[in-house]
């Protein structure tokens, strides 16, 4: 096991900058997702610390050694790709067991490390078998197998699970978090799948456009957006966003005018200014629903998604062209296109962006504002 130390690392192809400047630590024993669209950096960087991408500029350290200039065999980094790789001429402990066997090892010491990874995989029974005959999870399996028998101080996953089915990558999910909690290893997962993201980092990095826009817990994320870009990309469905106008401003948060109606927000209102724009954003889990009020967000129920566990009532507002969707329970009242209702948010959850697409920091225990 190892920690990584990103120190302003830079990379450019030709004269086209692709990672401009990237700081962050990933601690010993951590699994980190890099999530993000595609193109935004994230698998270029995870190259970069396997050694397969150069660095034009920066440190990178892992365990506390800078490691720019260090062949990618020395570095003690494994991964694991979104292409399962496999020889099919070759057994699956054959495959497991092959760089060991590259380096010269014991059969005796390459029989062993391939048994453990095994057993911890739940392969022992796939041993003698080829590429082939295995399902699309076993055979990612093998290539994360692969991986583990050389006991690297760090992992590394490529979008490994993209090529599965949907059953098949919430059953890997559940593998490599329990496969995570037993080695106690550090890993760096590299997906463009929030429910991934979500799910298996205690930690996860926002990238956009070669750049790290927030670093967090999964919930702090989810709660608490950096800006309008992590508000807009990280939640399924996203966040709801309303442009408003400030109206005032008090030690307690803000309160804003969203097209006529007063909504108020608690936060840290330093930098709010009255009559200055903003975005309203609130989560779909963060808003219920109520009987149409005087001065309230009001709307119309445009479409109903039942799930079964949950029920998804897209609600178009009169100032709004693209609606609000809401998550309620799966078993609501039942609601018809056309209904009319009104959108009522806590204001403890809501989140507040300021112009430059900022938001304003949380104020936790604030009192809402009150009119003056």
């Amino acid at each position: 096991m190892a920690s990584l130390t990103f120190q302003n690392i830079c990379k450019s192809y030709g004269e086209v900058p692709v990672i401009h400047g990237i700081d962050l630590d990933v601690k010993d024993g951590e699994f980190m997702v890099f999530v993000g669209p595609s193109g935004c950096g994230k698998s270029t960087l995870l190259r970069m610390i396997a050694g397969l991408e150069d660095i034009d500029g920066g440190d990178l350290r892992i365990g506390g050694e800078r490691v720019n200039d260090i062949a990618p065999a020395r570095r003690g980094a494994a991964m694991v790709f979104q292409s399962y790789a496999l020889y099919p001429h070759m057994s699956v402990a054959d495959n497991m067991g092959f760089a060991l066997k590259l380096a010269g090892r014991p059969k005796a010491e390459v029989a062993g490390a391939v048994q453990r990874a095994a057993e911890a995989l739940q392969l022992t029974h796939l041993l003698d078998r080829k590429p082939k005959a295995l399902s699309g999870g076993q055979r990612q399996r093998v290539a994360i197998g692969r991986a583990i028998v050389r006991t690297p101080k760090v992992f590394l996953f490529d979008e490994p699970l993209s090529n599965l089915d949907a059953s098949l990558r919430v059953q890997m999910r559940v593998e490599l978090a329990r496969l995570h909690r037993e080695l106690g290893s550090t890993m760096v997962y590299v997906t463009h799948d929030q429910v991934e993201a979500m799910t298996l980092g205690h930690r996860i990095a926002v990238f956009n456009g070669g750049r790290i826009e927030q670093v967090g817990a999964p919930m702090d994320l989810y709660d608490r957006p950096a800006n309008l870009f992590v508000a807009g990309f990280l939640g399924s469905p996203r966040m709801n966003l309303l442009p408003v106008k400030v109206a005032s401003v008090n030690t307690g948060g803000v309160r804003v005018d969203a097209g006529g109606v007063a909504v108020d927000v608690v936060c840290d209102p330093r930098g709010a200014v009255p009559g200055a724009p903003a975005t309203l954003g609130f989560r779909p889990d963060h808003v219920h629903l109520a009987a149409p009020t005087e001065g309230g967000l009001n709307g119309r129920v445009d479409l109903v998604e039942r799930l079964g566990d949950a029920t998804l009532v897209h609600v178009l507002c009169a100032s709004q062209a693209a609606p609000f969707i809401v998550r309620l329970p799966g078993h609501t009242v039942p609601l018809t296109a056309g209904e009319a209702v009104s959108l009522a948010a806590d204001a403890h959850r809501v989140c507040l962006f300021a112009e430059n697409g900022r938001a304003y920091a949380a104020a936790p225990g604030g009192e809402p504002p009150r009119a003056a």
